[in-house]
């Protein structure tokens, strides 16, 4: 029997080296579930912690076993009629005469569930996105918090003591023990001196005396015993952290659902919209999410609808805006709410109407926008037919006026998920000059 022994050190924060042991020979399967998640969570919960399934078969853990080529090793074997040694044995439980074999059996272990924090599952989204280093802290960065007075404490900081409530308590506590005042006792020693004073006090006095002596030190004893302000008194500013107030934003997504946008294509405008999110989550607190999809109409929806529900018909993309402009017109007022918007189309749209949506654009939504992104999905092989030229579809060319008049207008064509990056890219360059009301 071969005898292991580990001498390894075993520190505290062991487990946080076998955790980041385990997420590096199981990224694969990771990354392929947040993917999943990605697809079918709703845009706001990409941001948070997940409970990943993990095949029992990916979490198996090293194990020794004797080498079958090698070592010394005296077998007692019963003796029988049908084998002799050489022969090979089927294993029980597989064929249809084994034992075992039949439906419900078999020793098949369940998934186990393994917990992934909000850092690790945007360290896995955004690792498809090839983001610098520097843009992915900046996303991960936590809220900016400030401390809020939550009431009181009976534990904290001596610099936290709250006197009033210490005091108040100490008063409360003196009143329903009986503790002697100071008055009392200064009232009882002054007729003491009063009756020492007299020359020839009779027996009466000397009883009135003695009986003041000892109500003095039964009193004392009591105010020893009963302290002024005692711990259970003490009382302290409790303080909660409490994100900075943040002014209002909402997010408007615009997509395409016409038969030309597939899979593939939602899918991408989907990690766009999450990216989006992710950068609008740094700074303000309340974020609403509008969705807005169009064939040949649009409408707003909810995002299963957006994402997952099927619809025909053709493109016109300036039924969306027009939809917007109404929605913002009814609910969410410029001179309240920063506005960003993020549109995801494969470029196909009527002729003619193209010039409508940069109208649309020039003449009112970029006015109330704080930020409008535009991504055209292209297939990977006309990234080198169109590059970053004006070639291309007739929105591509007609958004291209609306980029040339206006800063705060983004587009770019995506063909992968590590295209996605460059949009925001160019909006952090131009960070500085934008307006974020509060």
């Amino acid at each position: 029997m071969p005898n292991f022994i580990d001498r390894r050190l075993n520190p505290k924060d062991k487990s946080l080296g076998n955790r980041r042991r385990f997420l590096k020979r199981a990224r694969e399967e990771l990354k392929r579930t947040i993917k999943e998640h990605v697809k079918t969570d709703r845009i706001a919960d990409v941001d948070a912690g997940h409970k990943v399934p993990m095949p029992a078969g990916g979490a198996s853990e090293p194990t020794f076993r004797p080498s079958r080529d090698s070592g010394d090793r005296q077998y007692v074997l019963p003796g029988n009629r049908e084998y002799t040694p050489g022969d090979r044995i089927e294993k029980q439980g597989r064929g249809a005469g084994g034992a075992g074999s039949g439906a419900g059996t078999g020793s098949d272990e369940d998934d186990f569930q393994f917990l992934l924090s909000r850092e690790e599952v945007l360290d896995l989204f955004f690792e498809d996105l090839e983001l610098p280093d520097m843009i992915k802290l900046s996303l991960k960065e936590a809220v900016a918090f400030k401390p809020r007075r939550a009431g009181f404490a009976t534990s904290g900081s001596p610099t936290n003591i709250n006197v009033g409530r210490t005091m108040r308590n100490s008063y409360g506590r003196r009143i329903a023990l009986h503790r002697p005042g100071r008055k009392a006792l200064e009232a009882i020693a002054e007729e003491i001196a009063r009756l020492e004073t007299e020359k020839s006090p009779d027996a009466t006095k000397r009883q009135r005396l003695q009986a003041l002596r000892e109500e003095l030190d039964r009193l004392e004893r009591r105010r020893r015993r009963i302290p002024y302000v005692d711990p259970v008194d003490i009382r302290f500013n409790r303080f909660e952290r409490q994100p900075l107030p943040n002014a209002n934003a909402v997010m408007f997504c615009l997509m395409d659902v016409s038969s030309s946008m597939g899979e593939r294509e939602k899918d991408l405008a989907k990690r766009f919209f999450v990216l989006l999110h992710l950068f609008l989550k740094r700074r303000y607190d309340r974020i609403d999410i509008v969705f807005i999809r169009h064939t040949d109409e649009a409408g707003e929806v909810d995002e299963d609808t957006f994402f997952y529900s099927t619809q025909s018909g053709g493109t016109v993309v300036s039924t969306a805006l027009e939809e917007m402009l109404a929605i913002i017109r009814e609910r969410y007022p410029a001179k309240e709410w920063n506005i960003y918007a993020a549109q995801a189309s494969d470029g196909d749209n009527i002729p003619r109407d193209s010039e409508r949506c940069a109208s649309i654009l020039n003449g009112a939504l970029m006015r109330l926008c704080q930020y409008y992104a535009y991504v055209e999905i292209i297939d990977e092989r006309e990234t080198e037919i169109f590059g970053s030229t004006d070639n291309g579809t007739s929105l591509w060319r007609a958004y291209r006026t609306v980029d040339d008049k206006w800063p705060n207008f983004q587009m770019t064509r995506i063909a992968r998920p590590s295209d996605i990056y460059p949009v925001f890219r160019k909006l952090f360059a131009r960070q500085p000059t934008m307006q974020f009301r509060s």
